[in-house]
């Protein structure tokens, strides 16, 4: 099937792109929901430290990342929807394992089974955008599919805060509605999805550009050329940011800035719903200055850095909200669409699913360490603005990295 061939009256890729960006959405509203309800949830398994805490997000994390590169080989080799449907499966499985725990050590296992079932969605996803998405599209239905993350997490917090905060649903119901709703999203890419046809992939695909017998023995070789090196490095710098905040925003707005009830989740859906905006405007921006995707990196993750500074050292609560909505404006969701497009360039343009596989293996490597590192951080020092100030330094240090690289090899060139 064609990009321009329309089922049910619209476009099939219009279909892909409201499918991902669901996909997005659903995945997004698990992955901070058990961390906006820390305290509910210890009345059932009983007191923890905040490291046993931070565990929590690195079990899933940890397995996310390793079923990175595996899922992106098993797309291109057997498709989307035979990887895609069983790993949202296992994630369904493992949220109502969540769900009925009463103990640390079965959220733990199930956290470990929600993330190799949610590793099956990257390579998936961005390969139908590849092979579906018109280039012309391209970084504007990006950021779109993207927006699901946010619009996600900002449900999650939202939904905790309200819900099981304020008026005091218990917490188990959280995981039944995520299970619900897994599973009619499973239904969704039994009846949508449509693969292409192996032997037909690259001549049908509209992005994938040709490539020569020449360009295969150089192809293991770019995976880890200095430029890539490079975007692993901002990438896992990127992600280190964003996942702290997701993991410990809502507890660190509880006991060090005393927000309470509903007030956690509003201002921490900000960094959510801010970020939708900035996606796509800086997504259009970026695709009508495509020759300037580099300056659009640097600067967009040095204001991250100043806002997430802005947030950890405000001393009154609009200073705050306003650090949290700058970040949500210029931070990860905004750079990622481009970042990912600068990737794009510089990678080896055969199987998309690999290619993203290895970035997004390096990018999420971050996620595993900085939920338990940030906990453990604030059992040592006694606060968690320990935590944001490594984040920051450690955006800081891999945006000069990026910076110097780059500009070495624009010179060499």
């Amino acid at each position: 099937m064609t990009t321009t061939e329309k089922t049910g009256g619209i476009q099939y890729w219009h279909k892909i792109v409201v499918l991902l960006c669901l996909g997005w959405t659903v995945m997004w509203i698990y992955r901070p929901v058990l961390t906006a309800i820390f305290p509910e949830v210890q009345q059932t398994i009983g007191p923890q430290s905040n490291t046993e805490l931070g565990l929590i997000a690195s079990c899933y994390f940890f397995a996310y990342t390793a079923m990175q590169i595996p899922a992106g080989i098993l797309v291109d080799r057997f498709g989307k929807k035979a990887v895609v449907i069983p790993g949202f499966l296992l994630f369904t499985i493992a949220a109502l394992i969540i769900g009925n725990a009463h103990s640390i050590m079965m959220i733990y296992v199930g956290s470990l089974l929600a993330g190799l079932g949610c590793g099956s969605y990257y390579g998936s996803a961005w390969s139908l955008s590849a092979e579906n998405i018109p280039s012309e599209h391209r970084g504007f239905a990006s950021a779109i599919i993207n927006t699901g993350s946010a619009l996600g997490m900002g449900i999650s917090l939202l939904a905790t805060s309200f819900l099981v905060k304020s008026w005091g649903m218990p917490w188990e119901y959280m995981l039944y509605i995520i299970a619900a709703l897994l599973l009619c999203l499973v239904a969704g890419f039994a009846l949508i999805i449509k693969e292409t046809p192996k032997q037909k992939q690259n001549q049908s695909s509209p992005v994938k550009e040709a490539v020569t017998s020449a360009d295969e023995p150089n192809a293991k070789h770019r995976f880890f050329s200095s430029q890539m090196v490079a975007s692993y490095i901002m990438y896992f710098a990127t992600c280190y940011g964003y996942y702290m905040i997701v993991s410990w925003l809502p507890n660190f707005l509880e006991t060090e800035r005393d927000f309470t009830g509903g007030n956690i989740g509003s201002a921490s859906s900000l960094v959510a719903f801010a970020a939708i905006p900035g996606a796509l405007i800086i997504s259009k921006i970026s695709d009508k200055y495509q020759n300037k995707r580099l300056f659009f990196i640097i600067v967009l993750e040095l204001i991250a850095a100043a806002t997430l500074l802005t947030t950890v050292q405000a001393t009154t609560i609009t200073l705050l909200l306003g650090g949290l909505i700058f970040y949500g404006l210029f931070g990860k969701l905004a750079v990622e669409p481009i970042l990912i497009s600068h990737v794009a360039d510089t990678a080896p343009k055969t199987n998309y699913g690999t290619s993203f596989g290895v970035f997004n293996f390096f990018g999420m490597s971050s996620s595993v360490i900085a939920p338990p590192l940030t906990g453990y951080l604030a059992d040592l020092t006694g606060t968690k603005m320990t935590g944001f100030y490594v984040a920051i330094g450690i955006l800081i240090i891999a945006t000069l990295l990026f910076f110097l690289i780059n500009m070495r090899k624009h010179i060499t060139n």
